[in-house]
């Protein structure tokens, strides 16, 4: 069987992916001190939180892809054509966050504030990829 090369991942790409994966972790660890000092409702909203916004960066970053992939294929093109797809996971990802939200907060008595904490793990996960590349790059 045949192994077939990948060229290695840029910088950028390698800082998107600690990113993405920052950002379940800095939940998970967010939500074990909320969920002992406040509650276990509140805990989960936390986590929940952190998963929705990892889902929505992953998938903003599939469809800047897809767009990305498509305008350099066409472009020579006068009017490019951009799959369906593409325009659905832009919309998705709001909708995705508002049903969930619903339903945590209506039937799981989930608070808010903690859904919406939650939702701040992708900016703290960007954050620490900042001073992770500050404190390694090299001069």
């Amino acid at each position: 069987m045949e192994t077939i090369a990948t060229p290695p991942l840029s910088p950028a790409a390698l800082a998107e992916r600690r990113i993405v994966r920052l950002t379940l972790v800095l939940g998970f660890l967010a939500a074990i001190p909320v969920a002992i000092w406040f509650s276990w409702q509140a805990g989960v909203g936390v986590f929940i939180g952190a998963v929705l916004a990892w889902i929505n960066a992953r998938w903003l970053q599939q469809a800047l892809d897809a767009l990305t992939l498509l305008s350099t294929a066409q472009a020579g093109a006068p009017k490019p054509r951009i799959s369906a797809a593409v325009y659905v996971k832009f919309a998705a990802r709001y909708v995705l966050m508002g049903v969930v939200i619903y339903i945590m907060m209506t039937y799981f008595a989930v608070p808010i504030v903690s859904l919406l904490s939650g939702l701040l793990a992708l900016g703290a996960a960007a954050m620490a990829e900042f001073l992770y590349e500050s404190a390694t790059r090299k001069k």
